[in-house]
This record gives C-alpha cells, structure tokens and sequence, in this order.
C-alpha cells in the first residue's frame, strides 16, 4: 500500500487513542469523584468527554475517505473496518459514561460511604482497569502482548459483571419491604451504565485483536 494510506492510518489511529485517553480520564475521575459524591469532579468527568460526537464523526468521515481513495484489501482493509467499529464502540462508551455520572450524581447523596465503597467504587475501578488497558492496546503491534493485555481486559470485564451480579441481588435483597426501595433502584440503574463501560471496552479490545488474527467479528 502507498505511504500516504498508512499515514491516514496513524493519523486515524491517534485520533482513536485520544477519544480513549479522554474517556479513561473521564472514569478516572468519576472513581475520584465517587468517594465524596464530589459534584465538581463529576462535571470535570463529563467536561473530559465533551464533544466525543463530532469528534468520532470526523474519525468515521476519515475512514470513509481512505475506502475511497486506496481500495484496502484482505489485512489492511480489516484494519480500516476494525477502526470504524472501534470509532462507534468508544463513542458509545462516552455515552455510557455521560449516562453514568447523570445518574449516580442523582441518587449519590441519598447512598453512605460504605454503600459507594462497597458497590459503585469496586465496579468502577474494575472498569477503569479494563478501559485503560484498551486504550493502551490501540497503539500495540506484537501480537503476545496484544494476547496478554486482552486478557487482562477480559479479567476486569468478567469482574465488573460478576460484581453488578452480586450488588444486584443484595440491593434487591435490602430493597425489599423498605421505604428506600426507589434510592437502590435509582442506583443499580447507574450502576448498569458502568459495567456497560467495561463491555465496550472488551467489544474494543477484541476489534484490536481481530485486525492481527482476523477471523468473526465478536461485539
């Protein structure tokens, strides 16, 4: 392929690690914010992925333009596809996070410490971990490394499903006959947001690999 494609490439690559920094330091800071329901430090969390959009919708508008002037075949045009569903899976992840912060902000002055430690803090570093290790991944090229750091991503997805599981019932649980009923529901709703984060990130995760080994893409 010429030199100009594989610079179109970096440069969409680049652009696909900078929408995935934001959104890492974007759930960085919810996990901070989560210790005090520190409102500021949500709205720092929802600034960090403001515009992610338009910003995805140039991205998709690039990769439109290298399909029409190269013609990719067989590895490369899988590495063009790969970043365009990679481009949709990170926007949504935004979503997710933005969706996240609405509505734990709503309900997290009604929780205690030890209800945020114990639930919201323990799936949310597990999704932290998962996302920040996708993100690295982007500009990964050995294929062992690319094998270990995904199933690192799977580890914490698996974990932030096991734990949404557990909370799931124990909130149901405690729920149950109680005046606050509304409040538990109001935060396993937040809470659903969060684990959807970490299976963007293991969509993502496996795209990456997909562009190396090729094969059925899994979403």
């Amino acid at each position: 392929m010429l030199p100009t494609f594989r610079t179109s490439l970096d440069e969409i690559r680049q652009k696909l690690t900078h929408i995935g920094e934001n959104l890492v330091t974007a759930n960085r800071l919810i996990l901070k914010a989560l210790q005090n329901c520190d409102e500021t430090t949500f709205n720092e969390a929802r600034n960090s992925i403001k515009n992610i959009t338009a910003k995805a919708d140039e991205i998709d508008n690039a990769i439109i333009k290298v399909l029409a002037l190269y013609t990719p075949e067989a590895r490369d045009l899988r590495q063009v596809v790969a970043y365009f569903k990679i481009s949709n899976e990170l926007s949504r992840a935004c979503s997710n996070t933005r969706s996240f912060i609405r509505g734990f902000t709503d309900v997290c002055k009604d929780l205690d410490v030890k209800e945020i430690n114990e639930y919201a803090s323990l799936m949310q570093t597990s999704t932290v971990k998962a996302i920040t290790t996708t993100v690295k991944m982007i500009n990964v090229d050995d294929m062992d490394e690319l094998q270990e750091m995904y199933e690192e991503v799977l580890i914490e997805e698996n974990k932030v499903d096991d734990l949404y599981e557990m909370i799931e019932r124990k909130l149901v649980e405690q729920a149950e006959g109680s005046s606050t009923f509304e409040k538990y529901h109001r935060m396993l709703r937040a809470l659903r947001k969060s684990e959807k984060i970490a299976s963007r990130a293991i969509s993502v995760a496996n795209l990456l690999v997909y562009i190396k080994i090729g094969g059925n893409i899994h979403n």
